[in-house]
């Protein structure tokens, strides 16, 4: 017979784990920890309760293998000076007039093509302090122009929130990273609108210390692109009935990369280099799955059905609702997305909501508060334009509007599409 937890023994667990990781408690033990109490709490069980943390476990694995692969790519793009290429090409083209627009453009896409969003931030953070301290733009426009491209470009990436959202609902990466393409391009647009009227705000000035461009030999634009396009290529040709799995196409591209900007003989070393960037991410679902096997095991989601009911809201809400607050909770996208789409994917097709649908809006909803101070999204960001705790802080409302943007047309493509 299989055990049911309570939902007040799953909610405790989830707040548990949340009080540790703002304590600095390493985030995937903290997930551990509170899926072990709030099982024993919600079933007095032991051996339900360690079967239900192994079972969540277990679903990640096809996404962890995944994610690692996607090492291959992300270290090949930033190692061969790829990902940085891309970025002055874009910034360069669109001239200073467009600065804030080129490097929310810049971050969009370089996250869109596969590098984890923080990575993206830093990646383009020297070339837009460079552009920010030249044209006159405040850190503060500079930043959020970057994280507003990041999230817009993060929800159309084969990137470890979609590849475990997608693994959840059981639907196709590419038609997952399609299906929400209107939606970024709506907070590219809100972003660049929220960063130019940070612009025109007295701000923190870019100082000479913060501008230090590596003089490094970039290789030409059309060897930075040849790895992102061959995973394009690849993950696009489902459309003809080829299916080729992101463990394939990824570190393929990742290869074509390094091949085309001529660095064969470092693929092993910059292979490792990817492989330190997706550990901890990688790790840190599995914690996640831990959590998520608790909670979908639990009457938390029937409890959340039933109060939609009672606030005569539909059910499809639950989508991006959930998104949004496992995500906030977490702090982090692939987390948020990771325990959103484990714990809610059977309720919200029982109801009908398409799983495509409903994987696109739980992903979206996931970027609306996933950069709170308790997870290192915030940190890296912030660090990445030397800004003070305080300053960061400043910004999370400003996100958090490109987040819903995104959320609230990913919904309405839902209703009208």
């Amino acid at each position: 017979m299989q055990v049911q937890f309570s939902t007040l023994g799953a909610l405790i667990g989830l707040f548990l784990a949340i009080a540790l990781i703002i304590k600095k408690f390493h985030p995937a033990y903290s997930l551990m920890l509170g899926a072990l109490v709030g099982g024993l709490i919600g079933s007095a069980n032991l051996d339900a309760t360690v079967n239900a943390m192994m079972t969540g476990a277990a679903s990640m694995m096809t996404s962890v293998l995944r994610i690692l692969t996607s090492g291959i790519l992300a270290g090949a793009l930033i190692k061969t000076g790829s990902a940085e290429k891309i970025a002055s090409v874009i910034v360069e083209k669109l001239g200073k007039t467009r600065a804030l627009f080129a490097i929310a453009l810049s971050t969009m896409i370089i996250c869109a093509v596969g590098v984890f969003v923080d990575i993206s931030v830093i990646t383009v953070a020297p070339i837009a302090l460079a552009i920010g301290k030249e044209a006159g733009y405040n850190k503060e426009s500079l930043l959020l122009a970057m994280i507003g491209g990041g999230k817009a470009g993060n929800i159309i990436s084969p990137n470890p929130n979609t590849i475990a959202v997608a693994e959840a609902f059981k639907v196709n990466l590419t038609s997952l990273m399609v299906r929400n393409i209107i939606p970024a391009i709506c907070a590219l647009i809100v972003t660049v609108l929220i960063a130019r009227q940070l612009s025109k705000r007295k701000g923190l000035n870019v100082s000479d210390e913060d501008v230090d461009l590596p003089g490094r030999k970039l290789p030409s634009f059309l060897a930075a692109i040849a790895g992102p396009i061959v995973v394009i290529v690849l993950l696009a040709l489902r459309t003809i009935n080829i299916t080729v799995d992101p463990m394939i196409a990824l570190p393929v591209g990742g290869l074509v990369c390094t091949l085309c900007t001529g660095h064969m003989k470092n693929f092993g070393s910059f292979s490792e280099y990817g492989l330190g960037k997706v550990m901890g991410v990688s790790i840190l679902l599995l914690g996640t799955g831990t959590i998520a096997g608790i909670i979908k095991a639990s009457y938390l989601q029937h409890d959340v059905v039933h109060l939609l009911q009672i606030l005569n809201m539909p059910a499809f809400l639950l989508a991006p609702i959930s998104g949004i607050l496992m995500a906030g909770a977490t702090a982090s996208t692939t987390a948020g997305a990771t325990v959103a789409a484990q714990t809610f994917s059977s309720v919200l097709l029982a109801k009908g909501v398409p799983a495509l649908s409903a994987g696109a809006m739980i992903h979206a909803g996931a970027t609306v508060i996933d950069s709170l101070p308790h997870g290192s999204f915030f940190h890296a960001t912030g660090g990445a334009v030397n800004m003070e705790i305080g300053e960061r802080m400043r910004l999370i409302a400003f996100e958090a509007m490109v987040g819903l943007t995104s959320t609230i047309v990913s919904v309405l493509v839902y209703l009208f599409l």
